[in-house]
């Protein structure tokens, strides 16, 4: 995903911050926003935590980057429902790994891809 280009339509992502994150997804992925706050305001809000933003900008730099591309979204999400379903559990974990991948290569993107 690193060296593919993005399909058309597809917004770049922003610089790897939390600000141009937050301003990217109301922009482009506004359906994200609500649970993006909530996860700001429980997680990095609260005056117990130390330093979760690394973690906070890992787990939603992912979900911009799949949520962005609606097919990319549709089909991770996809899997992972048919993960759900499957009758064996060699099933459940082939569709999961195949989820896992396409989300740790989005994971990569790099800003302006």
């Amino acid at each position: 995903m690193t060296s593919a280009p993005k399909p058309s339509g597809v917004p770049p992502m922003p610089e790897r911050n939390t600000k141009a994150l937050r301003a990217a997804i109301a922009q482009h992925t506004p359906q994200l926003l609500a649970d993006y706050d909530r996860h700001w305001d429980a997680a990095i809000g609260q005056p117990r935590y130390t330093a979760p933003v690394p973690a906070f900008l890992a787990r939603w730099w992912t979900e911009f980057a799949l949520a962005r591309d609606p097919d990319l979204d549709r089909h991770v999400r996809e899997l992972e429902e048919r993960a759900a379903d499957a009758a064996t559990n060699d099933q459940a974990l082939q569709l999961l790994t195949q989820a896992a991948h396409l989300r740790r290569e989005a994971a990569k993107v790099e800003p302006g891809q």
